[in-house]
């Protein structure tokens, strides 16, 4: 069923079709996101695409690219230097561009987490109308607790009303974390975190999932925090396949309105992690089962 858009009002009169058309595309109608999460090339170097378990398929960036073009995805979060050496081959992909990273090698018990501006949204928009790519979207990350809150959260409400100008969506990667932060993935605080994306316009917010004994239920304070910007879960480090689309069953049933995933994806081959986006998509958009999002994942007829 076709989902009701409610278009925020600092979208301008001669975009609105734009914004309609960009949000019906990367929610495929639904209202929901599988956001496959491509941004780890800065943010964990080669830990993630390189080492034991990990295929010797995901060690070439386009591993990426691949996975996105052959799977029923929202959109692909990538930087814009990255899609400018491999987007020309990959034209149906729907992309995020990302526009903040940071390495992992600066912890934070040296320094509270920083992460600058990579591109602009002027320039996003300029790459798009330059190439015709499907972008539709900008994301943005947001370390709350750091010292360095300010600037982020300057910059990232500078991106939201950039984006809204141009008729994209804005999503918020909104994560707790410095030497000011105790628990990350307390779910007060992440609601809390929530809420700032939504005081700041973010059409969706990327949040860590509680790490509580009752995750399910104490999520939904997250939900409610969010309004109506929706909120999507962070799939995190590769975990079983089994226990992971029943984690993201619970959190689409808690209310959440998507997921990004990305090591659990990309740390396949190219084989499998089709398999496996294409079960994440029956959950968060087709209101499977787990059990029928994993006869997807086995290649079982369904």
């Amino acid at each position: 069923m076709e989902c009701e858009i409610k278009i925020p009002l600092d979208i301008p009169k001669e975009v609105r079709g734009s914004y309609i058309f960009n949000y019906q595309e990367i929610t495929r109608k639904t209202g929901r996101l599988m956001l496959f999460a491509g941004d780890q090339k800065i943010e964990y170097l080669n830990d993630d695409f390189f080492g034991e378990g990990i295929p010797d398929d995901d060690a070439n960036p386009e591993h990426l690219f691949r996975i996105a073009a052959q799977s029923p995805i929202g959109a692909f979060a990538t930087q814009l230097g990255l899609l400018s050496l491999y987007g020309d081959g990959y034209r149906t992909v729907p992309y995020i561009i990302k526009l903040n990273s940071k390495t992992n090698l600066v912890k934070t018990s040296q320094q509270d987490p920083y992460s600058g501006m990579l591109a602009t949204v002027d320039e996003v928009v300029n790459f798009k109308n330059l190439t015709n790519l499907k972008i539709l979207g900008v994301g943005y990350t947001v370390y709350l607790g750091s010292s360095y809150e300010n600037l982020m959260l300057n910059h990232a409400a500078e991106v939201i009303r950039d984006a809204h100008k141009n008729g994209l969506l804005a999503v918020l990667w909104m994560y707790p974390r410095g030497q000011a932060v105790q628990n990350e993935k307390d779910p007060h605080l992440i609601a809390g975190a929530a809420g700032v994306a939504a005081c700041l316009g973010a059409d969706f917010a990327k949040v860590n999932y509680p790490d509580t004994t009752n995750a399910k239920e104490d999520f939904k304070e997250v939900i409610q925090a969010a309004g109506r910007t929706g909120v999507i879960c962070a799939g995190g480090s590769s975990v079983d396949v089994k226990k992971f689309l029943s984690r993201l069953y619970d959190q689409i049933q808690a209310g959440a309105k998507g997921n990004a995933t990305g090591r659990n994806i990309h740390q396949k081959s190219i084989q499998d992690a089709v398999r496996l986006c294409k079960a994440i998509y029956s959950i968060t958009v087709d209101n499977q089962t787990p059990e029928i999002a994993m006869k997807i994942y086995k290649g079982e007829h369904v």
